[in-house]
């Protein structure tokens, strides 16, 4: 059976990476994961990668603190091409992506943001709801576009925000939900290109 050929893009933990990965060795979900690549040197999804016996490789951002030197994304897209990528997926990926992977893989890249988007784009969405007094927040899986957080909305989960939470406890159950619907986005994703064959 063909499998739809992704590539994960992260900065930190890794822990979206790890559910994935997980899903996919399971054979829940009907895709391969050919490389994971991080802007971070020693970011752990790199350790996680290894784990799973995915290819791996560090991109070097270059000198802007929030998105990619026009010539490393070149790079980017380079290493995701000669991965044979068809689909990619931000977990975690804290750095605004442009032209050249926006139309590389137009419609093909795929984020997760922990608030129910269009609510609280941005960092630490989940303390942004807290402090806001939200009743509900959650996450939301969407297609990138040239702005943050924005894309067209693909699937969302709510998560209450009970009396007794802090951020820290609310994130955790928000990474919970995250873990479920992500791979779940990604199967369903996988299922309707390998109809349409990309």
């Amino acid at each position: 059976m063909k499998q739809l050929r992704i590539g994960i893009l992260g900065s930190g933990k890794g822990s979206n990476c790890r559910a994935i990965l997980e899903r996919v060795r399971s054979g829940d979900l009907a895709a391969e994961v050919r490389v994971v690549i991080s802007d971070v040197v020693d970011a752990p999804i790199l350790d996680i990668a290894r784990e799973f016996g995915v290819a791996n490789a560090y991109l070097p951002p270059g000198q802007f603190r929030t998105r990619l030197e026009p010539r490393a994304e070149e790079e980017l897209v380079k290493m995701l091409r000669e991965a044979g990528v068809e689909v990619v997926v931000l977990a975690g990926f804290m750095r605004v992506l442009h032209e050249p992977m926006l139309k590389a893989f137009s419609r093909r890249i795929i984020n997760i943001h922990p608030s129910l988007l269009p609510k609280f784009p941005g960092l630490e969405a989940w303390k942004q709801a807290f402090v806001a007094g939200e009743k509900v927040t959650g996450c939301t899986v969407h297609y990138l576009d040239e702005q943050i957080d924005h894309g067209q909305i693909i699937a969302q989960r709510e998560v209450a925000i009970l009396p007794a939470d802090t951020p820290e406890s609310l994130h955790e159950r928000i990474q919970i939900a995250e873990h479920e619907l992500y791979p779940a986005v990604i199967a369903e994703f996988c299922e309707k290109h390998l109809e349409t064959d990309l």
